[in-house]
């Protein structure tokens, strides 16, 4: 993997340039790129279609590109494999971008109780929740949270985390002591969130959670043998 920095208002001319190149059958997007790039290809996948955004770029046979977003399945799979099922369940996540919007669609999909969506951007939010609740037959909210006491899963899908003077997500006193908090930040592996909710005695879901069930589905994308 050959790491690139593009700024946005580059990103079309680069994409474009890359897949000029004859050997270069993949690519894996992160922010602030992934729901810019999704326009950028012939097919997108049904994960791509309800979330808006991408995280992976496919070179097919006939020379057209896919893309596919894996921030969503990598998240419930992760969240499956620590034991914490996410069907039946009052979620509210914060964070509807590219990786917020992947994991709402997701959750969306697998019959969970209630969807509550936050973001600074509410018209975002709203967006989102809308499209979902077109979609499938769970209830989606967008908007802010009055009682935090009621949710058994609380996920920060927002960049909050990444520097050590970043503000905290949400208040995890807030949160019935049941609770899982699941943040998706990887670096710092423990971030704010999770070291409050720890020492709240919470249920905490680490970052690196939702990268690790991607790795064998990177492969499959990329028919890597």
């Amino acid at each position: 993997m050959v790491p690139m920095h593009v700024h946005p208002a580059e990103l079309v001319e680069v994409v474009r340039g890359l897949k000029r190149i004859a050997n270069l059958d993949g690519m894996l997007i992160t922010v602030p790129h992934k729901f810019a790039v999704a326009a950028l290809v012939d097919h997108v996948s049904l994960a791509v279609e309800l979330a808006g955004s991408a995280n992976a770029l496919r070179r097919e046979p006939d020379g057209t590109w896919s893309a596919e977003n894996f921030d969503g399945h990598g998240f419930l799979e992760g969240l499956r494999q620590a034991g914490h099922e996410p069907a039946g369940k009052r979620i509210v996540l914060i964070g509807a971008g590219g990786a917020g919007a992947a994991i709402a669609a997701a959750l969306a999909g697998c019959s969970v109780a209630e969807l509550v969506i936050m973001d600074v951007l509410v018209d975002k939010a709203t967006r989102l929740a809308d499209g979902l609740n077109a979609t499938h037959a769970c209830t989606v909210h967008a908007g802010n949270v009055g009682d935090w006491s009621q949710f058994d899963i609380a996920i920060n899908a927002t960049p909050l985390g990444l520097c050590a003077d970043d503000p905290m997500p949400f208040d995890v006193h807030r949160l019935n002591p049941r609770c899982v908090v699941a943040d998706i930040i990887m670096k710092p592996h423990e971030t704010r969130l999770v070291l409050a909710s720890a020492a709240r005695g919470l249920h905490v879901h680490h970052g690196i959670r939702m990268l690790t069930p991607q790795i064998e589905m990177y492969r499959e994308f990329f028919r890597i043998a």
